[in-house]
């Protein structure tokens, strides 16, 4: 079953209000890359923020620099929804080369503002939508000078028609510009004439504002607007991370540079001007993989940032560090597969090549987050269950929650932390001992005892990616080296102990349930809530990591049918929790979307409402 529908027609729901409401519409402005829309955008979504009310902002952009097609798509949620609404209520057509497209997309009852200063073909309109035309380029033309002023103005223009139409407040708008432009007085000065320019015309020609509009709220407070990179190069630097490698890749080049720049802001001393960070640019994913171990291995917290096409690289590598048992931490922002694939749309088909990533018998710890609030936290946990456990661990984002800003709850800091360093020897604790062997299960939780290179010459030992026996010696006797990596295999239920939780939402009465992963769980929220409306409860449990705990196992046993929601072809969740529980296969329906939009309550509540008619016309 597949809710893999770009658009979703709301008015075959039942139940579902049909139109947009007063805080509840979804704006969509189609642009060419590289015109400087992003600021215009990003002025729009925040202004709306700013006046109380929630949003969610997509950014669907071409996998080139300059000159292809890009969408934004802001939703404008008074419940407080934060994932893809699947609905065009307004769209703002800039770009002639997909108009007709533009125009296709938007829903019934909708509106399409497009410029009109050049005529527009007769078959291009509709009759089940408004058609506004404001004649933005003749307008720039004639107040600014220059060619490209003309280009970024025009866009700017449009936030003052949307303003005017959907009754923003312009207070909001003007302060946010002085923010913005606070240290460029001539940027700020043409920036609000364009929105003025939009914004009179609007009012002096048509009837302002619509029958729905942006009305001041207080569901804001305590939040903050923050995509998923960012807060997790900022998890990073409240871990103690110091060092970071990485070959540039999109979706996750942002984590290094925000990373890069909070270094620059917090870790050079203020008195001698010594950087107490290592940042490196490496040659390509297996050399930034390298270097990450070997810097773990010297007792650095270390990381890189990769997407798929990284992970394939790095495999081998990967499967040095779970034999060699080396704390490391990798993040994944997922994107479009296979191979190239499209590198600026978002998935989850990273699962499966993550989880048992290199060859030979390997499993590796995953974590999932689903928005960047969980960025921020599941990032701290990272380096603290890489070096608890003495292994590897990726946490797997995506290109939604990554490059996308979200409204998320502010993020708090317990200052009482410690850094879980794990079972590290001092030179001390080395002293008192007769013999230290690296590889040896001293407490019977199969996770051995480590040092840091110099710390004292009883803890030197041998590295080994090849085979070796529990003392760290190079062996090829069959019973020293399947002790090891039963060893292993124990220490992979050990960890079950130290990683976080699923989400669960459980009701004895439901006997039918949602799983699901990662940023799926926006659109799993909101299509509960509508099938609970309509008298159709399930409960839900949204995995956090890899392995799977007991809850997991429970959840399974205590359901007749189970939904796995996820962003992939191949179900790959499904296929995980397949081959680590012990669920009857038929118990688990996938609902799979692929397309590389993010996903939307629409399609999993169509598919869900579609498997259980049939259950009934059975």
């Amino acid at each position: 079953m597949s809710p893999n529908s770009e658009e979703f027609n709301w008015q075959l729901l039942p139940g579902m209000i049909t139109g947009p409401r007063n805080n509840d519409f979804t704006i969509r402005i189609a642009n060419v890359n590289g015109t400087g829309s992003a600021s215009a955008n990003a002025l729009l979504m925040k202004s709306l923020f700013r006046m109380g009310i929630p949003v969610a902002g997509k950014n669907y952009f071409p996998s080139n620099i300059q000159g292809l097609p890009t969408w934004y798509e802001i939703r404008v949620t008074g419940e407080g929804y934060l994932t893809r609404s699947g609905r065009v209520d307004i769209m703002v057509a800039m770009n002639a080369e997909t108009y007709r497209r533009d125009l296709a997309k938007v829903t019934p009852g909708g509106h399409l503002i497009y410029d009109s200063t050049w005529p527009r073909h007769k078959l291009l309109t509709r009759d089940d939508i408004t058609i506004i035309g404001v004649p933005l380029a003749r307008m720039c033309n004639e107040h600014f000078d220059t060619a490209r002023s003309r280009v970024l103005m025009k866009n700017v223009a449009y936030v003052g028609v949307v303003a005017a139409l959907l009754d923003i407040d312009m207070e909001v708008i003007r302060d946010s510009l002085n923010q913005t432009f606070a240290k460029k007085a001539h940027l700020l000065d043409a920036n609000q004439v364009a929105i003025d320019l939009g914004y009179n015309y609007a009012k002096e020609n048509f009837d302002c504002p619509l029958s729905y509009t942006a009305r001041p709220s207080d569901k804001t407070g305590g939040h903050i607007m923050i995509d998923g990179n960012t807060a997790t190069a900022l998890g990073c630097v409240y871990a103690g991370a110091t060092v970071g490698a990485w070959y540039p890749i999109t979706p996750s080049t942002s984590v290094m540079d925000a990373f890069t720049s909070f270094c620059h802001e917090y870790r050079i001393d203020e008195e001698s001007g010594r950087h107490k960070f290592c940042i490196i640019q490496a040659e390509d994913e297996l050399s930034a993989m390298g270097m990450v171990l070997g810097a773990g291995w010297n007792g650095a917290r270390a990381f890189t940032p990769t997407s798929g096409p990284g992970i394939s690289l790095m495999s081998e590598l990967l499967g040095y560090g779970y034999f060699a048992e080396i704390p490391a931490v990798l993040i994944n922002v997922q994107r479009c597969g296979p191979s190239t694939g499209m590198p600026t749309r978002t998935q989850q088909a990273d699962i499966m090549a993550c989880a048992y990533a290199s060859h030979g018998d390997t499993r590796h710890v995953l974590l999932f987050p689903a928005n960047p609030e969980e960025c921020f936290y599941l990032a701290v946990q990272a380096f603290d269950l890489a070096e608890r456990l003495q292994t590897p661990v990726i946490m797997l984002s995506d290109l939604d929650i990554g490059m996308n800003d979200w409204m998320c709850r502010d993020l708090k800091w317990d200052d009482s932390y410690q850094i879980d360093r794990g079972k590290v020897l001092t030179a001390e604790d080395l002293e008192k001992m007769e013999s230290f062997h690296r590889y040896l299960d001293v407490d019977d939780d199969a996770i051995p005892y480590r040092t840091f290179p110099g710390e004292h010459p009883k803890g030197a030992y041998f590295t080994r990616g090849s085979g070796h026996n529990m003392y760290g010696a190079y062996t090829e006797v069959s019973k020293e080296y399947q002790e090891v990596v039963d060893r292993l295999r124990r220490k992979w239920e050990t960890a079950k102990q130290y990683v976080p939780d699923p989400v669960v939402d459980y009701s004895e009465k439901n006997r039918v349930g949602i799983i699901s992963i990662g940023s799926c769980d926006g659109a799993v929220v909101e299509a509960r809530d509508h099938l609970t409306g309509t008298g159709v409860g399930l409960n839900y449990l949204r995995v956090k990591a890899f392995p799977f705990t007991d809850q997991v196992q429970e959840f399974l046993d205590a359901h007749d049918r189970i939904y796995v929601v996820e962003q992939n072809r191949d179900a790959q969740l499904r296929s995980l929790l397949l081959l680590e529980t012990r669920v009857n296969p038929e118990k688990l329906i996938p609902l799979l979307h692929y397309n590389g939009l993010p996903i939307s309550a629409g399609g999993v509540i169509e598919s869900i409402n579609a498997d259980m008619a049939k259950g009934v016309a059975a």
